[in-house]
């Protein structure tokens, strides 16, 4: 497992492995938070936090949570609303040390418009 924490270290995060690719969304969100997005099955990633120190925020159809730390600010990851076997979850990658997680490829996404990878 490969962990990080939020600024405060109020919100631990491990996920199984180093990813092999991220994402760089460009929708009216992702942009906002200056994410960096892994992927992984949602039962195999860890998130030790007090509920009370988890903020969440859903948006649009409202299928997504974006969590981040009621202390410092920091978002953390996004859920599924409904989790379902084999459901995704994002990390955001930039809580992660550079050291811990190597050179994943970047891919940019056009979140905005598209919702097709820009290579």
């Amino acid at each position: 497992m490969i962990d990080a924490t939020c600024h405060c270290g109020s919100v631990r995060i491990a996920i199984p492995r180093r990813p092999r690719s991220l994402t760089n969304c460009n929708c009216s969100i992702c942009r906002r938070y200056g994410t960096l997005w892994a992927y992984y099955k949602a039962d195999s990633v860890h998130i030790d936090a007090r509920p009370q120190k988890l903020a969440r925020y859903t948006w649009g159809d409202r299928d997504l949570w974006f969590v981040r730390c009621a202390g410092c600010g920091c978002v953390t990851h996004w859920e599924p609303v409904r989790r379902t076997a084999g459901s995704r979850m994002g990390v955001n990658m930039r809580n992660f040390a550079p050291e811990a997680i190597g050179k994943p490829t970047i891919r940019r996404l056009d979140g905005a418009d598209s919702w097709k990878f820009i290579e």
